[in-house]
C-alpha cells in the first residue's frame, strides 16, 4: 500500500485514491479558468465580450480536448470503488442523491434559469426582470426549438445529468465485471498492457464513438443530440466510452501501472497530435466526420490522460487539510461557478478596460463569490448540502468541521 491511497476496512478494493482527489480539484480549476474565459474567445457563448481574442480561442481549443475527459475517466475510477464499498441498491440512491438532486434543484429553481436570463437580455432576446422572465423560462425546449428557453440539459449542469445516466446504463456491465468472472476477465485485459506501448490501444473506443458521433446517420437522432459539441466541446458518445475506460482502469493494477510508466509518452504523444491534428483541420480541411478526424482526436484525448493520470498517480500521493476541504467544494463549486462566473462577467466585459484585465476581475471576483456562498451557507445548511449534493452535518445542526479539523469526503 503506497502514500497515494488509504486502505478502508482491510479491503484493496476500499482505498482511498488521493491522487484522483487531487486530481478532480485541478480538473474543477481548469473548468472554471476555462469557462471565465469563454467570454473572450471566437465562439458563441451564453455572453460575449465584444473584444475577442484568437490566442483565448487556441488555448480554449487546447483544454477542451482533455478537461472533460478528465472529469468522466475520474467518474468511472470513483463508481469502481463506489461499488466496491456498497451494494447496487445503495450505489443508485447514492447516485441519484449526489448528480439526479442537483440536476433538478439547479436546472428549475435558480442557477440554470438566471444563465438563461442573462442570454437573452445580452442578445436583446428579452427585456425586464429576472422574476417576470422567470415564467417564460418553461416556454419551448433550449437548444432544441428556436427561442426555447427550458434548460433540459441543465446547460453547464449536463455533466451531472450525463454522468447520472451513464451509472445506470453502465451499471449491469459494471455488476458483470466485478463477478468472478468479470474479474477475470478485467484481469486478462490489465495484463495485456504489460506491453509497452499496448495502453494507448484503449483510444480506439473513444474514438469509434467520435466518429459514431459525427456520422450522418445520427444527425437525425433525438434532434440531432448525438451530434451537438456543446458538451464541453465532445458529444456525449465519446465520453461513455471514457467513463466505462475509467472503471477498467481501476480494477486493474497492470492498466493502472502501465499509465504511470507511459506518463511522459503520453505527454509526448498528445503534443505531437494536437499539432498534426490542428494542421490538418486548418490547412487540409480535415472534416470533422472524417474517421482520420476521430483517430487524431481519440488518441490526442486519451494521450492527454495518460499524461495527467499518470504524473498525478506518481506524485500526488498524500492528503491534507486543503485537500478534504476542497474535494467536498468541488461538487457545490461546480453548479454554482457558471451561474456567478456569468453574472459577474455581464457587467465587467462592459468597462471597456484590457482583456486580460477583464479576465483576472471576472476570475478573482467569481471565486471569491462562489466560495463565500459555498463557506457560509451550502456547507453549514443540511438542506442546502442535499440540494448541492453533499452529505448531512453529523453530529448537532450547524456542527460544521473547520478546515483544519478537516471535512466530511465528496
Amino acid at each position: 500500500m503506497t502514500q497515494n491511497s488509504r486502505q478502508i476496512n482491510g479491503s484493496p478494493d476500499l482505498t482511498r485514491r488521493y491522487d484522483v482527489d487531487w486530481l478532480r480539484v485541478f480538473g474543477m480549476t481548469a473548468v472554471f479558468l476555462f469557462h471565465c474565459a469563454r467570454f473572450f474567445d471566437t465562439e458563441g457563448w451564453h455572453v460575449k465580450s465584444p473584444r475577442t481574442n484568437e490566442v483565448v480561442s487556441f488555448l480554449v481549443a487546447i483544454a477542451v480536448q482533455w478537461m472533460m475527459p478528465l472529469f468522466f475517466v475520474l467518474s468511472g475510477i470513483g463508481a469502481y470503488h463506489s461499488l466496491a464499498a456498497r451494494n447496487w441498491p445503495r450505489y443508485v440512491v447514492s447516485r441519484f442523491k449526489r448528480l439526479a438532486v442537483p440536476l433538478l434543484f439547479g436546472t428549475f429553481v435558480l442557477i440554470v434559469p438566471y444563465q438563461v436570463y442573462l442570454e437573452r437580455i445580452s442578445h436583446g432576446q428579452f427585456s425586464g426582470s429576472f422574476w417576470s422572465f422567470y415564467p417564460h423560462y418553461f416556454e419551448g425546449w433550449y437548444g432544441i426549438q428556436r427561442g426555447g428557453n427550458f434548460a433540459w440539459m441543465g446547460l453547464h449542469l449536463w455533466y451531472l445529468e450525463a454522468l447520472f445516466v451513464f451509472s445506470v446504463l453502465t451499471l449491469p456491465l459494471f455488476l458483470a465485471l466485478r463477478s468472478r468472472t468479470g474479474s477475470r476477465l478485467v484481469g486478462a485485459l490489465s495484463n495485456t498492457m504489460k506491453v509497452p506501448g499496448t495502453i494507448f490501444l484503449l483510444a480506439v473506443p473513444i474514438a469509434i464513438m467520435e466518429f459514431l458521433a459525427n456520422s450522418p446517420a445520427l444527425k437525425s437522432a433525438l434532434h440531432g443530440f448525438f451530434n451537438q459539441r456543446g458538451f464541453g466541446g465532445w458529444s456525449v458518445l465519446p465520453y461513455f466510452a471514457i467513463f466505462i475506460l475509467g472503471f477498467l482502469l481501476a480494477g486493474g493494477k497492470e492498466a493502472t501501472q502501465a499509465v504511470q510508466r507511459h506518463r511522459f509518452a503520453g505527454l509526448i504523444v498528445a503534443v505531437v497530435t494536437f499539432a498534426v491534428g490542428y494542421v490538418l483541420v486548418k490547412t487540409r480541411g480535415l472534416s470533422e466526420s472524417s474517421m482520420g478526424f476521430a483517430l487524431i482526436r481519440g488518441l490526442l484525448c486519451w494521450a492527454c490522460l495518460i499524461a495527467i493520470l499518470g504524473f498525478g498517480a506518481r506524485r500526488l500521493r498524500s492528503s491534507n487539510r486543503f485537500l478534504k476541504y476542497a474535494n467536498e467544494a468541488v461538487l457545490p463549486f461546480y453548479i454554482l461557478h457558471q451561474t456567478v462566473i456569468l453574472a459577474i462577467g455581464f457587467h465587467v466585459i462592459r468597462l471597456d478596460a484590457p482583456l486580460w484585465l477583464e479576465y483576472l476581475i471576472i476570475v478573482f471576483s467569481s471565486f471569491a463569490v462562489a466560495m463565500i456562498l459555498y463557506e457560509l451557507l451550502i456547507r453549514r445548511i443540511n438542506a442546502l448540502r442535499f440540494l448541492f449534493g453533499l452529505k448531512p452535518l453529523p453530529g448537532p445542526a450547524g456542527s460544521v468541521p473547520s478546515l483544519s479539523r478537516g471535512c466530511a469526503g465528496a
